[in-house]
């Protein structure tokens, strides 16, 4: 059996951070979202993985490598826009051949990973498998309908959604899906949906499979979802401290830390998990935090965020919560008169004042 990785969307709720960076890489718990993706493929056993890049493909590259960290082979697909998933399915044809396939959207997370699905897979064989988990807001997502516990109807963001159960961003396909994603028809986002090519098997009469995901499940497109995840593995993670911590300090709860950080005088209370060579003086960082590698947080405080390699926070006289801070930002005071503000931000950015 074999994976496809989809790693090609631009990231457009994550702006600007997403500009610069792909958003299959932004990391939770310290770790890019992608690679739980590929953890949980060869954790079921799936080694030969194709993945879907597009214009970020040389730093997804550059980050994947051949697979080998894994111990698993990696195939590059390049798509030459977003066209669709069953775009994407179409487009790795060559690469899937008559093999059955894991599709896994590479800026999902599944906290419970995906073996007893491939297994349940395997065994019975159907045309499809999908992935369903009830959500509040179904109009934004693929939705199935059931009756008898069979799938009877998918339908992509309907605006008048017949069930709240939503399609999980990972799939599970026989050959029969390619004929299906060659007779599908752009919708009307220009792109070929991956619940019509489903809806093509259904209507052709073969097996769609349901099954209902225990446990948290994470698309990781917009901040809110990202903190969240990065909140439900923290929450996971073992106690580890490979750094300095001073006799000043105090490191309460889950918390990692790793080889090089240093803790001056500062309170860390978990879950959270601190970069290697980050720097954390008379500071506090409070739950549900990932700081990342060489970062610098000094006499501020900090809680339920996550801030990307070589930032600094420093001397800030309010805390900072729920934020997802990008690469090398400096947030400083500057005690300057008169008050006034002095910003560069990039496109879609948002900054609040507190007056």
């Amino acid at each position: 059996m074999k994976g496809l990785v989809l790693s090609g969307g631009k990231g457009s709720r994550l702006r600007p951070l997403t500009y610069t960076r792909a958003k299959q890489l932004v990391p939770v718990a310290n770790k890019p979202v992608l690679f739980y993706g590929i953890e949980a493929l060869v954790a079921a056993g799936v080694r030969d993985i194709g993945i879907v890049v597009g214009d970020t493909h040389e730093e997804i590259r550059a980050a994947v490598g051949d697979g080998s960290h894994w111990d698993a082979s990696v195939t590059y697909i390049e798509q030459d826009a977003p066209r669709g998933l069953a775009h994407a399915v179409l487009i790795s044809e060559e690469f899937l051949g008559d093999e059955p396939f894991v599709m896994y959207l590479g800026d999902n997370l599944l906290n419970k990973g995906i073996t007893p699905f491939v297994e349940e897979f395997v065994a019975s064989g159907p045309a499809a498998q999908i992935l369903l988990t009830r959500v509040p807001d179904p109009q934004m997502f693929g939705v199935a309908e059931l009756s008898d516990g069979q799938v009877v109807r998918l339908v992509e963001k309907p605006k008048e959604p017949k069930s709240d159960l939503a399609l999980v961003g990972v799939y599970m396909f026989g050959p029969e899906v390619f004929e299906s994603v060659k007779r599908i028809t752009p919708s009307f986002r220009n792109e070929l949906e991956i619940t019509d090519a489903i809806q093509d098997l259904i209507d052709r009469g073969l097996t769609v499979r349901p099954h209902l995901v225990e446990g948290w499940w994470k698309d990781t497109g917009k901040l809110d979802d990202m903190l969240e995840a990065n909140r439900l593995i923290l929450e996971t993670m073992e106690r580890r401290i490979e750094g300095s911590v001073d006799t000043k300090s105090r490191v309460e709860g889950k918390v990692v830390i790793e080889a090089g950080a240093e803790i001056i005088g500062s309170v860390i209370r978990g879950p959270a998990i601190i970069g290697a060579n980050a720097r954390i003086e008379h500071a506090y960082v409070g739950p549900f935090t990932s700081i990342m590698n060489g970062v610098e947080i000094r006499e501020s405080e900090l809680e339920h965020s996550i801030v990307l390699e070589g930032s600094v926070l420093s001397d800030l006289a309010s805390r900072v919560i729920d934020s997802l801070i990008g690469r090398n930002v400096r947030i400083i005071r500057q005690p300057v008169k008169p008050s006034a503000y002095r910003f560069m931000l990039g496109d879609n950015s948002e900054v609040g004042i507190r007056w």
